[in-house]
């Protein structure tokens, strides 16, 4: 034999010995039995055709558990509700074109005031004044008329004259320092303004909050009045807020609107203290004013 065939031979012997025998026809039949099966289109489509089959009506009575129609009582109690907010809306409607006037009234009455730190005289500067006060009066008669209809909602529409009537008390309390050169108190504001301590009366706080305002307008007057020759205007002024911050401070004030202007009257406070000072050490301090520091 030759050689070449010999080693075509031992090749072909060698592959036919490391090549994997084929699978018998049987056992590719029984994998392939083994394997998952696909679903077919009308096994899906199953479940949709029994859900369509579904009357619609019977889809919504399942779905709703009731009928569609209204629970009278629910009905009933908002419209009780409808109408007691209509009645709101036009008791505050009322509520604020009386607070509108005021607030006008107001405004008229502190430009008057101004003129305080003017060389006019104090009786006409204050009767100016006096005059927008009794207008002022008369409008928190109406705004105690409209709160009858309303018994012990008194603090609901509160906030609707709230700051107009810090600002009003602040008015009076320093129209009234000018004139006695004392504090104005809570039942003296009521009584200018017309108001009772009863279902209609003025709130506590805000009587704080505008004496807190009235402090504001210290150290303009004080430096106004040192240019215009009353140097023993400011000993009488900081004696004056010296109290009433001291006063202020036996409240156990919260952190809110309040405590905020009170925090703001120590400044003012300050402020006059520092035109005291110049007064006093350029010896422009009244001789009985000496006597009385003495």
């Amino acid at each position: 034999m030759r050689p070449a065939a010999t080693a075509t031979a031992a090749l072909r012997l060698r592959a036919a010995f490391l090549s994997p025998p084929p699978p018998p026809a049987a056992s590719a039949a029984a994998a392939s039995r083994l394997l998952p099966r696909r679903p077919t289109a009308s096994i899906l489509l199953l479940p949709l055709r029994r859900l369509c089959s579904v009357p619609p009506h019977a889809v919504g009575a399942a779905g709703t558990g009731s009928s569609s129609q209204p629970s009278p009582v629910m009905d009933a109690q908002f419209e009780s509700f409808r109408a007691q907010l209509d009645e709101s809306s036009t008791l505050r409607d009322r509520i604020r074109a009386v607070v509108s006037e005021v607030e006008s009234a107001s405004r008229v009455a502190s430009a008057a005031l101004l003129l305080v730190h003017q060389p006019v005289h104090l009786a006409d500067v204050l009767g100016k004044a006096k005059a927008q006060v009794e207008v002022i009066k008369g409008l928190y008669s109406r705004l105690a008329e409209i709160l009858k209809e309303c018994p012990g909602q008194y603090y609901r529409y509160h906030g609707d004259w709230r700051s107009e009537t810090q600002a009003v008390v602040s008015m009076l309390a320093f129209m009234h320092w000018l004139e006695t050169g004392g504090l104005l108190m809570h039942a003296e504001a009521q009584e200018k303004l017309g108001l009772s301590s009863g279902e209609f009366g003025l709130d506590v706080e805000d009587y704080l909050t505008g004496l807190c305002f009235m402090s504001n307008d210290f150290p303009r007057y004080v430096v106004n009045r040192v240019t215009a020759g009353d140097y023993d205007c400011p000993r009488k002024v900081l004696t004056f807020l010296t109290d009433l911050h001291a006063s202020f401070r036996m409240l156990n004030l919260r952190n809110d609107f309040l405590r905020k202007k009170f925090d703001g009257m120590k400044y003012d406070l300050r402020r006059v203290e520092e035109v005291y000072y110049d007064v006093k050490i350029r010896g422009l301090v009244p001789g009985e004013s000496k006597q009385e520091a003495a």
